[in-house]
């Protein structure tokens, strides 16, 4: 026997659809809502990743910084160390130049010319004395210009200063001179 279906199919067809529908867009919404999910804890572990990065650097940072105040701090001790070096190399260089400066104002001073003072300032001399005349500082003053330890004497002051009581007639004198190294020729030992 045929079976005829008189319900009306097409009303159960239409809710079938439309729970299938109904299925379908909350299966969406779910399947969305797991997307979004993953999206945002994926971020979330790069931007821990990253943050972990960044303390990283950080922390290198820091480790860095104190080494270059280490050598900073140990730059200037350097620095300090090599000018210490400077001033003793520049000392012991020089330990002969005052033997040769006395040696030299010996035989720079003519007969008649008395030093009563000598200031010595870095290469700068500053002379003070006492002569019998105008010609013989002016001979002082040549002599100065020959020596080969000493230069450039420039007269500062010569004035006769006769006191009550003493006529020695000596003009006081003041000058400067500048004390040199010769220069050594080549070939030529020190």
């Amino acid at each position: 026997m045929a079976r005829i279906n008189l319900l009306p199919w097409r009303d159960e067809l239409r809710k079938k659809r439309k729970s299938e529908f109904v299925f379908m867009i909350i299966g969406g919404v779910i399947l969305a809502g797991l997307i979004m999910l993953y999206w945002h804890l994926h971020n979330e572990s790069l931007i821990d990743h990253q943050r972990q990065r960044n303390a990283f650097l950080k922390r290198e940072i820091a480790a860095v910084d104190k080494q270059i105040k280490e050598i900073n701090r140990l730059e200037k001790v350097r620095n300090q160390l090599i000018a210490r070096m400077r001033v003793i190399e520049d000392l012991q260089s020089s330990r002969p130049q005052i033997v040769h400066l006395f040696d030299e104002l010996v035989n720079a001073l003519p007969d008649g010319v008395y030093l009563e003072q000598l200031t010595q300032n870095g290469t700068s001399i500053t002379l003070v004395g006492k002569a019998q005349s105008n010609a013989r500082v002016s001979a002082f003053m040549r002599n100065i210009e020959a020596s080969p330890w000493l230069a450039n004497p420039k007269l500062a002051v010569i004035e006769n200063k006769q006191k009550k009581g003493n006529d020695d007639g000596l003009s006081e004198f003041r000058l400067t001179a500048k004390q040199v190294v010769p220069k050594v020729k080549k070939g030529a030992g020190k």
